[in-house]
């Protein structure tokens, strides 16, 4: 991650949604014992295309093997910084149609989230039969994310 967070959406113009649209999925207001995490293991950079991946696989995964009311999924980090790209043309002719390094601010082409070391990106809420399901759920979910992660299960406190 380089440079300053580009986080300010009322200034600029034309940049296009983030894919991911649902952030809970499951029950929400179900009660559950345990709390399984996927953790990442260092500072990155995640596109929003990856978010929706990473949702789909787990969704999928535990909505097939736990029923859709035996579990709770949430993605925690929302992505608010905006990426910039000055499109550059290559092939016969392309020297016409491009300036090089002037004004190569760019324009947006999506959004990422950045994410700290140790800090939970996924988290699935389940009962004790769904542990071992979760943990799975979730490396499957890790595989689409551009670091490697961790997975954590922790039992509840009420």
């Amino acid at each position: 991650m380089k440079g300053q967070s580009y986080t300010r959406t009322k200034y600029m113009r034309g940049f296009p949604p983030p894919k991911i649209t649902k952030f809970t999925m499951g029950d929400p207001k179900g009660s559950f014992e345990y709390q399984v995490l996927l953790i990442s293991k260092r500072d990155a950079q995640i596109r929003h295309n990856a978010f929706e991946a990473v949702r789909i696989a787990v969704n999928r995964f535990l909505e097939s093997n736990l029923g859709t009311n035996n579990y709770c999924l949430r993605i925690l980090p929302f992505p608010h910084h905006i990426l910039r790209e000055n499109k550059m043309i290559f092939g016969a002719h392309a020297d016409r149609l491009q300036d090089g390094m002037r004004a190569a601010f760019g324009k947006p082409i999506g959004t990422a989230a950045r994410v700290k070391m140790n800090q939970s990106i996924v988290l699935a809420s389940v009962n004790e039969n769904g542990i071992e399901i979760a943990k799975e759920a979730l490396k499957r979910g890790g595989s689409k994310l551009p670091m490697s992660c961790r997975i954590k299960s922790e039992k509840v406190l009420v």
